[in-house]
């Protein structure tokens, strides 16, 4: 389902991407590149940590199946906008929709992720099938490109192009109903017996409480945040210089960085599971963000070359930086909140890089050469060092923080439970309901699927 999800990804984002800023029939400067970014990410990051909370208290299957449906669906919607010609806020606000519910896919699936691998196996797992998602999201847009140079670059030919990431959305769905109902967790949902209004009221507070409790996760989303900022400004740099540097619209040029960037993700399948295991994900981190400081500074070449070869190198530390972070959040957050947690880490994923783009193109000059922007990314890089320096524990540091404040929450829902038994017409429901909530005495014997702090070290 990972990998149909993420081919389905890769062809809209590439089709999008064709059928507004390579479009002859539409145009685009850097400003509006940055406004569509932010009109896609940025209201998801808003409300995907309250919209989190869904994931730990609603069948996650149940919510992979419809959220496929409804992506497939608003897919279709944007390529008939981009058909019609319809103004590019239109489809911009479908390609909203299309990307909330795809972020709200691939936090269902890492949330769900400890409960089909066990813990031994759970850091080799997460890096096949999150590497090779990205893989199919580089294949997903070279198919998308494909079908545009068969199909034309108008409007007509990139709604064409869009239609395939349907079949795959809706391809995503019928594999998401294939799992036994709750198989993909949460094992004891949040706030059980309260509404799912209520608990996406609460869904930021727990989901930060959770990341603040926890250093290694706190350490790994500084990491990721820093990534993500140098991310956003080198897409848009890519973006201006391939369109006015050699001939034609540059898509070709992009996408070529595009594939290094994915053979480097590629590359980190491999590396990160043993970086892991040997140095454990402190000093992986570290070094990441080190050599992606040093790729970074090449760049000031602005030779097309260059920039292939920085691509597998970032594109490997970004995916490593990325690896690390699941795998903190699969290991050391309670999965009564672990939706919530990956939620967060998609709101610091995209702020950052919408931040970074909307900065940068202020800046940016008309042919993308702007040698204080590469700069800047390199400072950045420093200060996500310093970060996970100075936040992460180390790896043989104990660290269950995260479990001890879900417990902690869990103890307070019971106590309201058990003083709501005391008024009137409260019946037996009350007691009833305290009793499915695992007291904190009780939660550190948990099903194998969640393990316990000292077992997840």
């Amino acid at each position: 389902m990972r990998l149909a999800s993420q081919l389905t990804d890769g062809v809209f984002q590439a089709a999008l991407v064709g059928g507004v800023l390579f479009n002859p029939e539409r145009h685009a400067d850097p400003l509006a590149v940055a406004g569509g970014m932010a009109v896609l990410l940025l209201p998801y990051s808003v409300i995907g940590p309250f919209a989190g909370a869904l994931l730990d208290h609603w069948d996650r299957r149940a919510v992979l199946l419809y959220a496929n449906l409804i992506r497939g669906l608003m897919i279709a919607f944007v390529a008939i906008a981009i058909a019609t010609g319809t103004p590019d806020t239109v489809v911009l606000v479908g390609a909203l929709a299309v990307t909330g519910a795809s972020r709200f896919v691939a936090s269902g699936l890492s949330a769900g992720l400890p409960h089909v691998a066990s813990q031994d196996v759970i850091v080799a797992t997460n890096a096949l099938f999150t590497t090779l998602g990205g893989f199919m999201l580089s294949v997903g847009a070279v198919l998308a490109m494909g079908v545009r140079l068969l199909a034309g670059s108008d409007n007509t030919g990139s709604a064409i192009t869009m239609i395939a990431a349907v079949v795959m959305s809706i391809l995503a769905a019928y594999l998401a109903r294939g799992f036994p109902r709750l198989q993909l967790g949460p094992d004891h949902p949040d706030d059980p017996g309260r509404s799912a209004v209520h608990a996406v009221a609460v869904g930021l507070q727990h989901g930060a409480i959770a990341v603040a409790g926890c250093k290694p996760v706190a350490a790994a989303l500084s990491a990721i945040g820093a990534h993500r900022v140098v991310f956003g400004i080198n897409t848009l740099m890519l973006l201006v210089l391939a369109r006015h540097s050699g001939s034609g619209d540059g898509l070709d040029r992009v996408g070529a960085v595009v594939g290094c960037t994915a053979a480097g993700a590629l590359a980190a399948a491999f590396i990160t599971p043993v970086a892991v295991d040997r140095f454990g994900r402190k000093a992986t981190l570290i070094t990441a963000l080190a050599v992606g400081a040093v790729a970074e500074l090449s760049l000031l070449s602005f030779s097309f070359v260059v920039f292939c070869i920085s691509a597998v190198v970032l594109g490997l530390i970004g995916q490593v930086a990325k690896l690390c972070g699941d795998v903190s959040m699969q290991v050391d957050i309670d999965d009564a909140v672990r939706g919530q947690v990956f939620s967060v880490q998609d709101a610091v994923f995209n702020i950052a890089y919408v931040a970074a783009i909307a900065i940068a193109a202020t800046t940016i000059a008309p042919d993308g050469r702007t040698p204080a922007l590469v700069v800047v990314a390199v400072v950045i890089y420093l200060v996500g060092i310093a970060a996970v320096r100075f936040v992460h524990p180390g790896r043989d540091e104990l660290v269950g923080a995260s479990h001890h404040a879900a417990e902690h929450a869990r103890h307070e829902r019971e106590q309201e439970k058990h003083s709501d038994s005391y008024l009137p017409n409260s019946g037996a429901s009350a007691p009833k309901a305290a009793s499915a909530i695992p007291s904190p005495s009780e939660s550190t014997s948990t099903v194998s699927k969640s393990p316990s702090p000292s077992e997840s070290t």
